[in-house]
């Protein structure tokens, strides 16, 4: 990754594709009332975790762009947080994909909010879990992860575990 202000890594945008496929895995398929589990009470609702994963994501976009903006947003349905979260994934790596050099370093963009929304995306695969619903592992060293394919369409699993 670079040190400072430059247009984007290709290990940056594999990483921002790599929170697209977990993160797609994650929330897919989540059954009926899914976003207001609670593990317990006062934890965060998966519904409430994802809105935060795209308040991280518009968090990184706003770095890139040389003005920090950050915002609390309340939770939309499910299905429309899932779109919310693949289109804000989609306008973090058009930015990093333009030859626009990016304003901020990479290193604080990944140690930031790119690793932070990758950590609650494991929270939401672990509350699948817990809700009875869970998400099968996967070998993720095979998967079909390509740089720029950030949206809801993702490649199949090639090696799930039982």
């Amino acid at each position: 990754m670079s040190a400072g202000p430059g247009p984007a890594s290709p290990l940056l945008r594999h990483t921002v594709a790599t929170l697209a496929y977990r993160g797609g895995k994650a929330v897919r398929g989540a059954p009926d009332g899914f976003s207001e589990f609670r593990a317990a009470p006062g934890s965060r609702s998966p519904g409430e975790i994802l809105a935060h994963v795209g308040d991280l994501l518009d968090w990184a976009l706003s770095h890139a762009r040389g003005k920090q903006v950050w915002k609390n947003s309340k939770p939309l349905p499910w299905k429309a947080e899932v779109a919310r979260f693949h289109a804000a994934l989609e306008s973090l790596d058009e930015r990093l994909a333009s030859t626009e050099p990016i304003a901020c370093p990479e290193e604080k963009l990944f140690q930031g909010p790119i690793a932070d929304a990758l950590w609650h995306v494991g929270q939401i695969a672990l509350l699948r879990r817990i809700a009875g619903d869970p998400v099968r592992g996967e070998n993720y060293y095979v998967a079909d992860i390509t740089a720029g394919r950030v949206g809801a369409e993702q490649a199949a699993a090639k090696k799930e575990f039982d």
